[in-house]
Parts: C-alpha cells; structure tokens; sequence
C-alpha cells in the first residue's frame, strides 16, 4: 500500500513536471506576441511620460518671530504684578499662533481660490463646476508641518505646471498670512490699549469726585467747628504751655470733635482756601502717576512698521526639476504591465489551440 501511494505522488510530480515544460514550451512559441505586447506597453508609458505636463512644486518654510520682531506690540506692556489692570505681553508663541490660524485658516484659501486660482485659468476651464475646481485646487495646495520633530516648522507646498507660478503662490499665501495676522494683531492691540485707556480714565474720574467730596466734607466739619469756637468766644487756638498732645489728641484737634479749639479765626481762613479752590489734582497722591501712564499709553503707535508675525525659514524658489510625472517609474510600469499582458495574452491563445 505505501509503495502504491509512493507511486502515486511521485507519478503526479511527473505530470506536474511535464505540464509546466509544456506551458514553457507553449509561452516560449508565443515569444513574438509576449516581446510585442511588451513593446507595445512600453512605448506607451513612454509616450505618456513624455507628452504628460510636467509638474513642479516650490516650498516656504516658516517659523515663530523673534522677541524683537514683536517688541513694538509690547510697547506699555509690563509683567509687573504690582499694578491693576495692566496689559500682559505678547509672547512669541502667541503671535504665532495667530499667524499659523490665518495660513491654516479655510478663509484664506478661498479667498485665494476666488481671487488668485479661478482668474489663471484659461477660460474653458473656469465654467466648470466649482466644487471640482475647488478640489483640484486643494490637490495643489498643501499647508503642514513635515518634521513632527518641530511642529512649529510649517511648509506650504504649492504645485503648478509652470514653476514660477508655483514659487509665486507659495510666497504669496505666507504674505497674505501675514497680513491677516498682522491686521488681527493690530486690533488687539487697539483694543486692549482703548480699555485700559478708559479704564484709566475711570479711575481719575473716580479719585476727582471722591477728592471733591472729601473737600465738601471737610468744609462742613469747619463750618460746625466755627459755630461752636464763636460760640465759646475762642478767636485764637488754645494751647497749653508744658503739654504734649498725643498723636490721638491732635488728630482731635485738628480733624475730629475739637476742630473748634483751633479758634474762629484759622477755621473761616480754611473755610475760604477750601471754597476758593479750583481744583484737587494737587492734593491726589495717584493722579499725577495715573497721568503719566495714561499719557503713554496714548502715544502708542497701533499699527507698528517694525514688526513681524513670522520668521520665514525658507522663502520658495522656483523649482528646476518637476516633480510629476516620474518618468523612469512610469516606463518601468509600462514595461511589466505590458510584460504581464503579454504572457496573459500568450496563455489565452495557447488555451485557445488546446481546446480546438
């Protein structure tokens, strides 16, 4: 029994054997056809490389601004923590981040597809359906941070058929990036700037009323002391000789319940100094201080010509060398798709002649 199965497997092998000498027999007899066909695609591939238009993609590259590129959005700025109300500075991240949203930004590329892509288009192409003008501009475009290494390197990628189109676009989206940013940066600044102006400006308001009241105040307390020194026949002020007043008793008798010891006739001089006044600014402790910030900050300068949102890496250059189609690979694709059809076509005819 083993040795019939022995037989038996070892007599298939044959056959095995045999049919393939055969099928080699039968696609070697078909050599002309597989070497034609083999030609053929070839030279087809070689053809579309060649006749196809060529691409070419030029890269910017951008990274965030340096300190001194935004130092002038940092003018009034201070992180002292010892003042109210007072305006952070920007840091170079944050700048950036306003900068990358505007590249990144879908406001930003149709207005580009509107203004710049639609308008190079010959005119039989700009009738076609927008939303496969907008994919095919999308197909050209591309905006991303190639080294997850160094995610703040962003590059924007553009492909055109001629390269000094594609080198213009690409500077050009980081300009109008930049411009966005800079517009966005120049209304915070304005912004932050008119709150805390105003904010200043409450403020002395507030301390001019509550010196004015204070003032009032202290005119009524003189106009009870009068009253009460004429009352008692007290002209002059009474001091005793050898007596020192505690810092409570001459706070009394100056301010408090014995103003009317400092006699009727320093009282009504007072009186009249404080009605005569025309203004409390001198006797405000933070006015002058508060003056002087609001007046800085007015002088600010909101939209600041030293400045920059960005530091560009890399500007893009017109490309020498298109990037599609490839050419070698598209020849080496031809040569073994037609290869392969060559030897299906091959295997067709010889199961073609076996049947008949």
């Amino acid at each position: 029994m083993q040795e019939t199965g022995s037989y038996t497997a070892h007599a298939r092998t044959r056959e095995d054997e045999i049919d393939l000498i055969e099928l080699a027999k039968a696609l070697w007899s078909e050599k002309l056809i597989i070497v034609a066909t083999t030609i053929a695609g070839t030279a087809i591939a070689l053809v579309y490389a060649l006749l196809s238009t060529p691409v070419y993609e030029a890269k910017a590259t951008v990274l965030p601004p340096l300190l001194s590129d935004i130092a002038e959005y940092n003018a009034g700025r201070t992180e002292s923590s010892s003042e109210q109300n007072l305006l952070r500075p920007f840091t170079t991240d944050q700048v950036y981040a306003i900068f990358t949203r505007n590249l990144r930004s879908l406001s930003l590329r149709r207005e580009f597809f509107q203004n710049v892509y639609i308008p190079s288009l010959p005119e039989g192409e700009r009738v076609d359906p927008r939303d496969q003008l907008w994919a095919k501009f999308n197909e050209l475009v591309s905006i991303k941070a190639p080294d997850k290494q160094r995610p703040e390197l962003i590059e924007v990628a553009v492909q055109q058929g001629e390269p000094d189109l594609a080198a213009e676009w690409a500077n050009l989206l980081v300009s109008k990036a930049a411009q966005a940013s800079e517009r966005d940066m120049q209304l915070n600044v304005s912004s932050e700037l008119d709150t805390r102006v105003r904010s200043i400006e409450r403020h002395i308001a507030s301390l001019r009323s509550t010196a004015q009241q204070r003032r009032e105040d202290r005119i009524a307390i003189l106009k009870e002391a009068l009253v009460v020194a004429k009352a008692v026949g007290m002209d002059s002020p009474q001091v005793t000789a050898g007596r020192t007043s505690s810092s409570d008793s001459l706070s009394e008798f100056i301010d408090g319940s014995l103003t009317y010891m400092r006699g009727a006739k320093a009282i009504e001089a007072e009186m009249k100094v404080l009605e005569a006044r025309q203004s409390d600014d001198p006797f405000i402790e933070e006015l002058r201080s508060l003056q002087e910030q609001l007046s800085f900050l007015k002088t600010i300068e909101v939209q600041p010509d030293n400045v920059s949102v960005f530091t560009l890496d890399n500007a893009a250059e017109v490309p020498d060398t298109p990037v599609k189609p490839k050419k070698v690979m598209i020849v080496a694709l031809g040569l073994v798709l037609g290869g392969m059809l060559g030897v299906f076509v091959a295997l067709v005819r010889v199961l073609i002649r076996r049947s008949e």
